[in-house]
């Protein structure tokens, strides 16, 4: 089953995060951690700098790769997730720019960008954490509704719905956010030894639902993490507000034996 962590607000998510990742970073300096944009993950890499800072970690080995990028964008857009992720994970933490991949979205080599992205994680040994964020529809990465479960890192057509749901950050104009993108797939993200997924809000309640407690469907892509043996879904109160089995899974977290972590 998928382990539920509901918390007070995104700091008390971010620091769970930051526990972990910081203690794999000590067992295993050369990690490699797969790294997600959007709102949701903002503070759980703020936490994570704070850490490293507070026990001066050596990340100078730690590799990471990103879940997605868009398609057709200048890598120095503001926008680009590249931008997005030095500016928000790589700069922050001090890691070695070098070490961190993001999908090549350059449209004259695009078919053949999945594959090499695939490939690329799996010489590195694989992703030992993954953090996720998700949508409104259940949307992780970029997989929309009525993704393959057995998908790997592809190009993908955004629905409206995301378009709008991202046109904030640009300028609110959803005309200046591209139609198109390349994100790993469900198949590449379930092949990480240990999935993070955060949400908060009560926007992300019906998602959060169908995601734990719903059928496995494309139609929900992130109701995939059911099939994970690790995955750890960490929500605030109304994130988590529409779980049937709520009750259970903050007396389960209560009564876990510290030595399991998440």
């Amino acid at each position: 089953m998928t382990e539920v962590i509901i918390v007070k607000n995104q700091d008390e998510a971010g620091k769970i995060y930051a526990q972990r990742v910081a203690r794999l970073i000590e067992q295993k300096p050369d990690c490699v951690l797969g790294l997600a944009t959007g709102s949701s993950p903002l503070a759980a890499y703020h936490q994570l700098a704070a850490l490293v800072k507070a026990e001066s970690i050596d990340v100078s080995q730690v590799r990471g790769f990103a879940l997605d990028e868009y398609a057709g964008l200048d890598p120095q857009h503001p926008q680009s997730y590249k931008s997005t992720i030095n500016r928000t994970v790589v700069e922050p933490l001090g890691l070695d720019p070098d070490k961190i991949h993001v999908p090549n979205g350059d449209l004259s080599t695009i078919k053949d960008a999945g594959t090499m992205y695939d490939e690329a994680i799996e010489a590195a040994g694989g992703i030992d954490i993954q953090i996720l964020g998700i949508g409104t529809d259940g949307h992780i990465g970029f997989n929309e509704p009525g993704s393959s479960l057995a998908s790997g890192t592809r190009i993908k057509t955004l629905t409206e719905q995301t378009r709008i749901d991202n046109a904030r950050f640009f300028d609110d104009d959803i005309n200046q956010v591209p139609t198109h993108c390349i994100t790993q797939g469900i198949g590449t993200i379930l092949k990480a030894r240990h999935l993070v997924l955060l949400a908060f809000g009560s926007g992300k309640a019906e998602a959060i639902a169908e995601t734990v407690e719903g059928g496995i469907s494309s139609f929900c892509p992130a109701s995939a993490l059911q099939l994970h043996r690790r995955a750890t879904v960490i929500v605030d109160e109304a994130a988590a507000s529409r779980l049937r089995n709520k009750d259970y899974y903050q007396y389960s977290y209560e009564h876990k034996p510290a030595w399991q972590g998440i």
